[in-house]
């Protein structure tokens, strides 16, 4: 591609988290991919969501491992910051997971395979007993907050409104919960195994029991950056979109893994002979990100921002709905990430 068109920008920063969905992103820097399309990628690994979200938005980074909540959230405004984002790709779909320290899991006589109504049944009920419990999501506008307050609401919808959770960066999650700063968290692979790895919780459900099959994470540009770089960002997708493509289909995972604990995304004794079904449980999820296809999808950002309008804070009804202006620019959002794709 780089011999064929002009790229106007060859020299990138690009963000992630240190999570498992970050991984197409090290892999085609691992493999050269994004070389084969004449990019020089340099790989900035940020300690948070908000710090990535504003480096992103101010041309720090030019592209980065995104929450797909970011996105309508930029789009309204909602973020204090309003600088439009716009995506080519979904990174993944739908992974996060609620762990809870393995103390609160016997107290409350929660098994990993009770359905979801009755696990956030018994830990309601412990609230609502006046017990002091401290839980987690990694930023407002994600769906691992969502994901919390949807599992909470089985057993009581207003306390899901009113319940006042902490917002921690994945890596610290673990060490939160180690020094009792909370009692447990929803947040994307590898904390939640690494946490019960090191017997301090237990993963007790999925996200994908409580909310819709949508996108998590997406590599994501400001609006401003995509128009002054078109050729740019379809070379940029292409070489992600080939990462993906080939971790869904390979064959020997221990390369992959060997990059995960290189970048320090894995931090734990884990292999086909320690941990074995963790070991392969993480190989799962890594080939299982996109179900079908990277495209982002309108539908999903439709769900996204009814839960953004659903989750605030005060309640909805204490303060005015969004106009219809402002979820037009929100779906025009989606529209042009849709129509970009497609020409990758």
């Amino acid at each position: 591609m780089s011999h064929l068109v002009e790229l106007e920008k060859v020299d990138l920063q690009l963000g992630y988290i240190p999570l498992l969905d970050c991984v197409a992103l090290l892999w085609a820097k691992q493999r050269g991919y994004f070389e084969d399309v004449g990019l020089n990628i340099s790989l900035v690994k940020e300690a948070s969501w908000a710090s990535l979200r504003d480096r992103l938005a101010f041309g720090l980074l030019d592209a980065a491992h995104c929450l797909s909540a970011m996105l309508p959230a930029a789009a309204v405004g909602a973020d204090q910051i309003g600088i439009p984002l716009q995506t080519p790709l979904v990174l993944s779909e739908n992974r996060a997971f609620i762990s809870l320290s393995q103390k609160l899991c016997y107290e409350l006589d929660i098994h990993q395979h009770d359905p979801v109504e009755v696990s956030a049944h018994k830990l309601v009920q412990k609230i609502k007993a006046h017990q002091t419990l401290s839980l987690a999501h990694v930023f407002q506008h994600s769906i691992h907050h969502y994901c919390l307050r949807e599992w909470l609401a089985l057993a009581d919808a207003d306390l899901a409104h009113s319940m006042d959770v902490k917002t921690l960066a994945p890596p610290y999650m673990v060490e939160a919960l180690d020094t009792h700063l909370i009692d447990g968290f929803c947040v994307g692979e590898p904390w939640n195994t690494q946490a019960e790895v090191f017997g301090l919780s237990h993963i007790v459900c999925s996200s994908q029991e409580i909310i819709p099959n949508v996108a998590d994470k997406v590599l994501a540009v400001t609006q401003e950056w995509a128009q002054q770089h078109p050729n740019t960002l379809i070379a940029l997708t292409s070489a992600v979109l080939r990462a993906q493509k080939e971790l869904k289909e390979i064959k020997d995972f221990s390369p992959v893994w060997r990059l995960l604990v290189e970048f320090d995304i894995i931090q734990f004794n884990c292999s086909p002979e320690v941990h074995v079904e963790k070991y392969f449980k993480i190989q799962n999820i890594i080939r299982n990100f996109i179900q079908i296809d990277a495209k982002p999808k309108t539908k999903d950002f439709e769900w996204l921002f009814q839960q953004m309008q659903k989750w605030q804070t005060p309640q909805p009804t204490q303060r005015p709905e969004l106009d219809l202006a402002q979820d037009c620019l929100l779906l025009e959002t989606y529209q042009n990430a849709i129509s970009f794709n497609s020409n990758i």
